[in-house]
């Protein structure tokens, strides 16, 4: 089976706005406006081979034929609740796209995906879908999160991380050979409880201030 294609993003100001996500004593505000931040390059890389057409235009001087964007517009998909960080911005990027919530928590005996919520357009199969989750860790969620929109008719997939661990991008190819993956940095390792070694410990603990 062909692997994922796996793009690192390694654009100099995301290396440095994720090394100050690493820092512990990051504030959660900072941590917040980061990640944001991050989340708008990481969407300007996810979506730079988007179709294009040309439509007339009627400039103050003349008319033209102009590029815009060619077909429908696409589907930013936030497992929850990390994702929501970077959806709101990928959102600041592509404010017109449609979004979708899968509610997933991982079971910590098991460190398996249990699903708790599902909201999709209805016409998901027809659009280009970017399914958003900062920490690939174990890939189980991020797995169960792309087999659900499959199921739902979605073929046009892409994943977009913030970090990942070589576990998880191993058991997402294996999965779901055919999802491009992307992602900032590939760290060194899961710990016993599954997080990503060195990581930057719980990203919704520290996105939202729950801990």
């Amino acid at each position: 089976m062909v692997k994922s294609a796996l793009h690192i993003i390694k654009h100099p100001l995301i290396q440095h706005k994720l090394t100050q996500m690493r820092r512990r004593e990051t504030p959660t505000a900072e941590f917040r406006q980061l990640l944001r931040e991050i989340a708008l390059l990481l969407g300007y890389e996810v979506t730079r081979d988007l179709e294009l057409e040309n439509v007339p235009v009627d400039t103050p001087l003349a008319h033209c034929e102009a590029p815009v964007l060619k077909g429908k517009k696409l589907v930013l998909v936030s497992i929850l609740r990390a994702g929501e960080g970077l959806v709101q911005g990928m959102l600041d990027l592509i404010p017109s796209a449609r979004i979708a919530h899968i509610g997933l928590y991982r079971d910590h005996e098991t460190l398996q995906p249990v699903e708790y919520y599902f909201k999709a357009p209805e016409d998901i199969a027809s659009r280009l879908v970017i399914v958003a989750d900062p920490m690939l860790a174990t890939g189980h969620s991020a797995a169960a999160a792309l087999s659900k929109l499959k199921e739902r008719g979605a073929d046009n997939l892409r994943f977009v991380s913030l970090l990942a661990a070589p576990e998880g991008i191993a058991y997402l190819q294996k999965h779901h050979a055919n999802v491009p993956l992307y992602t900032a940095a590939i760290d060194e390792k899961l710990d016993e409880n599954g997080y990503i070694v060195p990581g930057l410990g719980d990203a919704g603990d520290r996105l939202f201030g729950t801990k």
